[in-house]
């Protein structure tokens, strides 16, 4: 006997590969209704959501004080010559 999945159930890998893709572009409505789900009765994935968030806001950071140490006329890394 097959048992039909149920729509908005997410597996635990399902989701964290959500949560990577929430980092580039909008997710659909079914699936941002299926993550918020699973987040609520997964222990580790949002801990998983954390960790994107920590990195995120860390690499966030190391921009802005790459730009600020560069100053306003360079705008990139130079190489040594």
């Amino acid at each position: 006997m097959n048992i039909p999945a149920l729509p908005l159930r997410r597996t635990c890998r399902q989701a964290a590969a959500l949560l990577v893709a929430r980092e580039d572009r909008a997710l659909r409505l079914s699936d941002t209704v299926a993550l918020r789900l699973h987040l609520l009765a997964c222990k580790a994935c949002p801990q998983f959501e954390n960790q994107l968030l920590t990195m995120r806001l860390a690499m966030s950071r190391w921009r802005n004080d790459a730009a600020e140490a560069q100053g306003p006329d360079n705008q990139g890394l130079q190489r040594p010559e």
